[in-house]
């Protein structure tokens, strides 16, 4: 054997490092291994580590007296790796006592054993802890893969929810044909309004990033009861009676009522959260700020906070978006609007989260112009 480079040359499926200043031990339990598993050896500690850190030691027999660092060093260190520290490790030493013995498996040491080393009692326990870290080793790939496929079908979930989601927003904006990208921008502009609000005290806590894409995924359902309003009225180029406006208020509603309906279809645990969100979206978002808006004329924070973001995302995509009724606003028009209803038909406080990040709204207006 050569204990220069720290290496033996056996091969065998399982590697067990020897760490030992006296080459006596280390030739010996090279000899006693040898048979059975890939040996690799080192004189101390600092050449232990380097051995340990390249990979592929399935075991190590340690001794725990040695110069530059003993075991019990080489050991917090094995152990306090993440890499390193499922590796086990029995103590071979002449340290006999209680305190020794102790002290090697508050370290984290799978066995200890006395020196002179019982042949048959090393190539049992080296057999056990082996077995015992194969068993280990096999429940922690079978959970990454298990991880891995519960990640997948999750991930297949949310992929039917979205489609599902954005093919009942088109169906509610085809009945009409000006609204072009209008269900990607107020997307976009909530995630984007969602993220500055959180970024304030206030709504910290409330406004986690789960909570977030919750948000980005409920938003294109907001306008979802246009599809119960007719087309003579959804449609009509010039201004609505009081009667028709009724009506077209009534969009609202029947939303709310399409996605309640949804909503009592699935148990509490399925974490269909977005419904509840798309829900308050489609119900409140044309209450005001000073409880003039509809359908329940509430005011300020009883309207929900969803529901006051998506006010202000639609207002502003409604003004810088051609209709047949009028022309597209400007960006800087359509914010002295928006200002002009802060306090009023906006919760000031996201007007002014708003007002911090307008530019990025600007770039989305341009970016998907219809």
């Amino acid at each position: 054997m050569t204990l220069d480079s720290g290496f033996f040359t056996e091969d065998s499926k399982r590697t067990v490092l020897i760490v030992d200043d006296t080459p006596d031990n280390l030739t010996l339990l090279h000899e006693l291994l040898k048979d059975n598993y890939q040996v690799k050896a080192a004189v101390n500690g600092v050449v232990a580590i380097n051995i340990i850190n390249k990979g592929g030691i399935d075991i190590i027999l340690l001794d725990i007296m040695m110069p530059e660092m003993d075991g019990y060093e080489v050991c917090r260190r094995v152990k306090r790796d993440h890499e390193t520290c499922d590796i086990p490790i029995i103590f071979l030493t002449a340290k006999s006592s209680i305190e020794d013995e102790t002290m090697g498996f508050n370290l984290g040491a799978a066995d200890y054993l006395t020196k002179p080393i019982s042949p048959p009692l090393l190539l049992a326990r080296v057999k056990t802890h082996l077995d015992i870290k194969a068993s280990k080793d096999f429940l922690k790939n079978q959970n990454v893969l298990l991880e891995k496929e519960v990640k997948r079908r999750t991930q297949e979930v949310v992929n039917v929810q979205n489609v599902s989601i954005m093919a009942m927003a088109n169906l509610a904006e085809t009945r009409d044909p000006d609204t072009g990208f209008h269900i990607k921008r107020t997307q976009i502009y909530m995630k984007l309004l969602a993220v500055q609000l959180s970024t304030k005290d206030k709504y910290h806590d409330m406004l986690t990033p789960d909570y977030i894409e919750q948000l980005s995924t409920s938003a294109p359902l907001h306008d979802l009861g246009k599809v119960g309003v007719p087309d003579s009225i959804l449609l009509k180029a010039g201004k609505l009676t009081g009667a028709e406006f009724e009506v077209m208020k009534s969009h609202a509603y029947l939303g709310f009522k399409a996605l309640d309906a949804a909503e009592k279809q699935m148990d509490e645990t399925d974490g269909f959260t977005f419904l509840h969100i798309a829900k308050d979206i489609a119900h409140y978002h044309h209450e005001k700020w000073d409880g003039s808006g509809y359908p329940d004329g509430l005011v300020g924070d009883n309207i929900p906070l969803c529901a006051r973001m998506m006010a202000i995302v639609d207002v502003y995509d409604a003004l810088i978006s051609k209709r047949v009724y009028k022309d597209a606003m400007q960006h800087d028009a359509a914010m002295s609007i928006v200002l002009e209803g802060k306090g009023t038909h906006f919760d000031p406080h996201l007007v002014d989260a708003l007002v911090e990040i307008e530019n990025l709204f600007s770039v989305v207006a341009t970016k998907y112009k219809d």
